[in-house]
């Protein structure tokens, strides 16, 4: 994939430039070095639409023909007029089915262009980092490549099928004109074309602020809708609904001024362009009618001049639209093409093996890291598992636990240190194949908006139906599934919201368990799970890592008493490592831990038990359980990313 940089040819500063640019970075598309039948595609829509303009200018010159023949014509020659009338209809043919012609063989080459930018801006928005995706903006990005793809088409369209065939017109017709008549006519014509050219970019250019600041009120207004309905049950919970329609409001009022402003200029421009064209279309009738009544031209060369000018003029009524949707069509381009330009944060080095992950012996090494370089996030950590062995990490939320598991995926590379697999570092190796040995259950677990069966599959697409359903019974969702009314053909909605969120969960690990990872980790993977379900999923979860290194991340310390390592992460750092046992017995941080979350779950038992039918009460257990649910909160701190 090409990459620009401040040394390529293409780089230099400039609007101007960055238009050549952008076309030039189109142009390979267009002409294919390894596509011998595209560039014979574009041969041919090259001579098809010089055949239709030869076309286009002979049709005003039988129609000369054809009215002096029927000005000096009599009985007898009646035949010469029809026989020219005939050229003139298959003139008016020919020129149509030449342009049709073309847009039918041109057709594919536009759309394999479109085709192929999409395609290669999707796949590199996958090699971007997580860095540029959770700064992204969703509806913003997509209406970028929407809008990117359609400019293709529409510069294509404008640019080689209006622009270039009507520059070839005005050169043709003001030839014809000096050859048959004088300088006078060609000079009159192309000045008219001249300043009608000239007042059309001004205006359009002066009117394109207002344009575009209205396609920019537009996305924002599109951006901030989206991102609205994504957030659906956050608005709900809050009540905000009319605070979500006031920050709507003020983006679509942005967008009614600029839209008024842009279509009161569009009528300034057309104003004007219809004074230049009346002004130029009358002094080239009166030269016409002058050499008529002196006997310089026949009537057939003044209805033939009329016909010539009007030809020209009709395609330049809407030269402002074509210069606007050129220039609109080169912006949206550029955004997405800007797009292919950003840097992949995390990149295979060129000498990048596939990793051989043997037995998963994974280790980090002295390992320093920050997502901003002002604020380290983890500082010396080493840990640790050998093969087949499970390690637990627990700690303080921002203690930098799920930046273990961002590492060990190679999201980001490490600032210090080293994380490896097997022996090998992970800077060395290729990313498919370090995401492809390991499984994870994350805590936030987003589906697709398809069915259960495909969110399940995702985890090995070529599995069968019997091991997604295998899959699904180790994860205690498969008698869920069946009592749906379609089954694992159930749509799950919108980052699969249509499920709770233990169900949701319990898919995730449906598809972990599918991809057969040879390292797995478990962020949080029951925390949104009640207790007896939880309880079933770890024992599935003990069976499926049994052999298998496995990376536990909890704030649930009760679901990592039999990991045969707990690491205690604190502010970055490594504070303590040992069994459940040792550390209890050496009575620090994970202790203190451990008896915090037991006394929220003897205050919550109480709270059950005051609450239960029958017991009459609901007092000073409640606040007791409250408190200590509290207590257990307060020991949080702000998340690392």
């Amino acid at each position: 994939m090409r990459r620009v940089s401040p040394s390529d040819p293409l780089h230099v500063p400039g609007v101007a430039d960055q238009e050549v640019r952008t076309v030039a970075r189109l142009l390979p598309y267009l002409w294919p070095k390894d596509r011998p039948d595209v560039r014979m595609r574009v041969v041919a829509a090259i001579v098809l639409l010089v055949g239709a303009k030869l076309a286009t200018i002979v049709v005003p010159l039988f129609y000369r023909y054809a009215v002096d023949a029927l000005s000096n014509a009599g009985g007898a020659a009646v035949v010469v007029p029809v026989g020219i009338v005939l050229a003139y209809g298959g003139a008016r043919v020919l020129s149509q089915a030449f342009n049709e012609l073309r847009e039918i063989v041109f057709a594919r080459v536009a759309h394999q262009a479109m085709h192929k930018v999409a395609l290669e801006t999707f796949q590199h928005l996958h090699l971007l980092s997580l860095r540029f995706h959770l700064d992204r903006q969703t509806g913003g990005l997509n209406r970028a490549i929407e809008r990117g793809t359609a400019g293709i088409e529409n510069l294509l369209h404008f640019m080689l099928f209006q622009v270039v065939p009507t520059l070839l017109e005005i050169m043709m017709v003001c030839g014809i004109l000096w050859y048959l008549y004088d300088w006078r006519f060609a000079a009159v014509t192309f000045v008219t074309i001249g300043l009608y050219v000239a007042y059309t970019f001004a205006i359009t250019a002066w009117r394109l602020r207002y344009r575009r600041a209205m396609l920019e009120a537009e996305g924002e207004a599109s951006t901030k809708a989206i991102d609205s309905l994504l957030n659906y049950e956050t608005v709900k919970y809050f009540g905000n609904e009319a605070h979500e329609a006031r920050r709507f409001d003020r983006s679509l009022d942005a967008y009614e001024r600029a839209a008024v402003l842009s279509k009161t200029s569009l009528s300034i421009l057309n104003v004007g362009q219809g004074f230049v064209i009346a002004i130029g279309l009358t002094l080239v009738m009166l030269l016409a009618a002058f050499d008529v009544a002196a006997g310089a031209m026949t009537v057939g060369g003044f209805v033939m001049v009329n016909a010539y000018l009007i030809q020209l003029y009709l395609p330049l009524n809407f030269l402002g639209m074509v210069y606007r949707e050129i220039r609109q069509a080169l912006i949206d381009m550029q955004s997405m093409f800007k797009l292919l330009h950003a840097n992949a944060e995390v990149l295979d080095s060129p000498g990048a093996v596939d990793l051989q992950a043997t037995g998963g012996h994974v280790r980090f090494e002295n390992v320093t890291f920050g997502y901003d370089p002002r604020r380290t996030i983890l500082e010396g950590v080493d840990l640790d598992v050998p093969p087949g062995k499970t390690l637990a990490i627990v700690g303080a939320s921002g203690a930098g636990k799920s930046t273990i598991s961002r590492l060990l995926f190679r999201f980001y590379d490490v600032t210090d240190g080293a994380v490896k697999i097997d022996g090998q570092d992970l800077r060395d190796v290729t990313q498919a194949s370090v995401r492809a040995a390991i499984g994870i259950v994350p805590q936030d677990t987003v589906l697709f908006n398809d069915t259960i069966f495909y969110n399940i599959a995702y985890g090995r697409p070529s599995a069968t139906k019997e091991e997604v359903e295998e899959a699904a019974k180790l994860a205690r969702i498969h008698d869920f599934v069946l009592s749906l009314p379609d089954g694992y053909a159930t749509r799950v909605g919108e980052r699969g919201l249509k499920l709770s969120g233990g169900e949701r969960q319990r898919v995730s690990i449906a598809r972990t368990i599918l991809k057969r990872p040879k390292l797995l980790v478990f962020d949080e993977a029951t925390s949104a799970l009640d207790t007896r379900t939880e309880k079933a999923i770890q024992e599935s979860l003990r069976q499926i890592s049994a052999g298998v290194t496995t990376l536990t991340i909890a704030h649930r310390l009760s679901t990592v008493v039999d990991a045969d390592q707990i690491v205690v992460l604190e502010k970055g750092r490594v504070v303590e490592r040992g069994t459940h046992a040792g550390l209890l017995a050496a009575d620090g941080v994970y202790a203190q831990m451990w008896r915090r979350q037991l006394e929220t779950r003897e205050a919550l038992a109480r709270i059950e038990a005051a609450a239960s039918p029958g017991s009459g009460k609901l007092g000073d257990e409640a606040v007791d359980g409250r408190d200590a649910r509290n207590d257990a909160v307060r020991v949080q701190e702000p998340r690392e990313a």
